[in-house]
């Protein structure tokens, strides 16, 4: 089965476009982009549509020996399991969908071809990452994959914020990759491989607390979780996601909301037969998850920036999956992986056409009223705020649900995290409502004259009057609407989780978790895991309890920006230095400067530069020519060309040897 060609054809799409591009038209560039992504998404759909009418049997696709160590062995091969197939969906339809958008968004921008060189280069790296058969490679992805993000982040790099938001990316997931990397070695040390398959068969046979389950499997969990964290956003390395918006905004809706950002949880899905071994892992997992997804939360209720709102979100969302892959309920952290791509990547989508529909603004205390001029945007827009607000019948609900129950239901989740989870929900509905109304609702407070040169992070200063987007850009908008309406009804009845069941095995509790000696346990069913009959009236009065949250967080929006539009000022100076330091996102990146980056670079300029580099080496150095400079000199006055002077030292020099030899002749 040739799964190598879904990741090798947007990678020929990146080469075409990459070396020949400039000489391309931009209908060109468009139709080798859209062409090469199209053919990996349908060649999917046939893998896919393999997969599911061969009884769901793991299609394995060894292409070559890529390492032979003794009896060391790295494949350079793919595989299709439930776990990779709805990945490998995901990255190809949403992204097939995000490249038909930029064709349109993008058209004005200068770069055209290399923008695409690089959105093709993207897709390569996350498809070789979703579909590795081993560790080794998914690294390769996932290296690959943080490449592309600072090339796309830094697009406009002619403007020093992109440019610094691009290298702030690339450097903190090189701090998270560290921590990956080093679980690597102690994979490779401890069981001998990095293939998925050999792998797990001898993890399997450990419990917690077995010979090697305890100390070196959870330092692996941590490690790995430490390379999930960069990636994927969540505290203390989600820095880089929001300065990350400088990018076009077609790059904020692929990369940071629906394949890179989630590639963290999808390695710890992946890994989950490590994870369930190290319980202490999979609660710091949770705790992380949990604080993330509140304290993005809490910003995003007072950010200005459209795009920065939904950042702060796609943050928070992270941490709702990690919350739940933390409570070892995996299934519900894919789930909500796969929704969060229709509704995020549509509310990033939605973003777009408002920054394309009114000359580039961003703020939107400037925006307002764009319903009448934009309604295909508001109403798709509208469907995905419902979605990720947690409004029943949406997408989101439906995984946001499952995700709340198994915080609070699962051996290792807690009320704690359940009631953290509700009360994100609840400003999460309340910040997502905030941007749909300042944006679409009440009078336009925008300027109507032509707006060019605003500086917005986005060029689309076409005409001062908001206007809708081209219906290049609304399709996309349209499809993702759909998705984000009827997307959830998969895992309805625990479909989805019984799906997934064989890559991702349901919970279990302490007394179940013996079982996991046995290789065949990686297969149970769901159902031998559900919560007893009796819990489903504790389940129906918690999901009664969120949708509460969802539409009083909906309720409270309309009310502070419909109905009293004076009051948020109010409220914001009341509050004073509580609401500034929110406003500023509790000064993190300014603890960050002050406690790390400036100590680094002081240090390195005192000890590296001045101490061991212009001190030490050059010192050396130096001090070693003017040696050489001076003792030549010394010897250069030797040399005067007066006669009587060299008969001097003649002399002188005879007399040494004379001496020299009377007192060896006297020994």
């Amino acid at each position: 089965m040739t799964l190598w060609l879904i990741p090798l054809l947007p990678l020929a799409g990146a080469a075409i476009n990459g070396l020949f591009g400039r000489r391309f038209s931009r209908k060109l560039v468009a139709t080798v982009a859209l062409a090469f992504t199209a053919a990996s998404f349908l060649w999917a759909l046939v893998i896919a549509s393999r997969f599911l009418s061969g009884g769901q049997v793991p299609i394995a696709d060894h292409v070559a020996t890529w390492l032979q160590i003794g009896d060391f062995r790295i494949e350079y091969g793919f595989l299709v399991d439930q776990l990779s197939m709805v990945m490998m969906l995901v990255v190809t339809g949403v992204g097939f969908l995000i490249h038909i958008y930029s064709v349109a968004y993008m058209e004005h921008e200068g770069g055209y071809y290399r923008y695409f060189s690089y959105l093709n280069l993207f897709m390569f790296f996350m498809l070789t990452l979703v579909l590795a058969n081993n560790y080794l490679l998914m690294f390769v992805g996932w290296e690959g994959v943080g490449l592309a993000s600072y090339l796309l982040i830094g697009f406009f790099f002619r403007r020093d914020s992109a440019a610094d938001a691009g290298k702030k990316a690339f450097i903190t997931n090189r701090i998270g990759d560290f921590g990956f990397l080093i679980a690597l070695f102690l994979l490779v040390k401890n069981f001998g491989t990095l293939q998925f398959a050999d792998l797990f068969d001898k993890v399997a046979k450990y419990s917690p607390g077995a010979e090697v389950g305890v100390g070196v499997l959870t330092a692996i969990a941590l490690l790995m979780l430490m390379g999930a964290t960069g990636k994927s956003a969540q505290i203390p390395l989600y820095v880089w996601l929001p300065d990350a918006m400088e990018g076009p905004t077609p790059v904020s809706a692929l990369i940071h909301a629906a394949t890179m950002v989630t590639a963290g949880v999808y390695m710890i899905c992946r890994s989950n037969a490590i994870f369930s071994r190290a319980p202490i892992a999979l609660t710091v997992v949770a705790i992380i998850g949990t604080l993330t997804a509140f304290f993005a939360a809490t910003i995003g209720i007072t950010q200005t920036d459209i795009k920065r709102v939904l950042a702060y979100s796609t943050v928070s969302q992270l941490g709702y999956m990690f919350m739940a892959a933390g409570v070892a309920a995996y299934s519900a952290a894919i789930f909500h992986l796969m929704t969060h791509a229709f509704f995020k990547g549509l509310l990033f989508l939605g973003a777009g056409s408002v920054i394309h529909g009114v000359g580039g603004e961003q703020d939107m205390r400037k925006m307002g009223g764009l319903k009448k001029y934009m309604p295909w945007t508001f109403w798709t827009m509208f469907a995905a705020t419902c979605a990720i607000s947690g409004i029943p019948f949406f997408a989101g609900f439906y995984s946001k649900d499952e995700i709340l129950w198994q915080a609070y239901s699962s051996p290792h989740g807690s009320w704690i995290f359940w009631l953290v989870g509700v009360i994100t929900a609840y400003m999460t509905s309340f910040y997502m409502f905030r941007l749909l109304f300042m944006t679409f609702t009440g009078e336009y407070r925008g300027a109507i004259e032509p707006a060019h040169g605003h500086g917005a992070h986005d060029d689309h200063g076409h005409h001062g009057t908001p206007h809708e987007s081209p219906w290049m850009m609304l399709g996309p908008l349209v499809i993702l609407g759909i998705l984000s309406v009827v997307g959830g009804y998969v895992g309805v009845g625990h479909r989805f989780e019984n799906f997934l069941a064989p890559v991702t095995p349901s919970v279990l509790s302490e007394p179940q978790t013996a079982a996991l000696a046995a290789p065949e346990s990686a297969a149970l069913p769901a159902q031998q895991s559900e919560p007893a009959s009796e819990n489903s009236g504790l389940e129906d009065e918690l999901m009664a309890i969120s949708i509460l949250c969802a539409f009083s967080g909906l309720g409270l929006a309309w009310f502070l920006y419909v109905k009293r539009r004076d009051l948020p000022d109010k409220i914001a100076d009341s509050l004073g230095g509580l609401y500034t330091t929110v406003l500023n996102k509790y000064y993190v990146d300014q603890i960050y400067g002050a406690a790390i980056i400036r100590p680094l670079i002081n240090g390195s300029r005192a000890i590296l530069w001045r101490g061991i580099d212009a001190g030490a080496i050059d010192g050396t150095l130096n001090a070693s020519a003017k040696g050489a400079q001076e003792t030549g000199g010394a010897f250069r006055r030797l040399q005067s060309g007066n006669i009587r002077s060299y008969a001097g030292w003649v002399a002188a020099g005879a007399a040494v040897v004379v001496i020299y030899m009377v007192w060896m002749g006297t020994r």
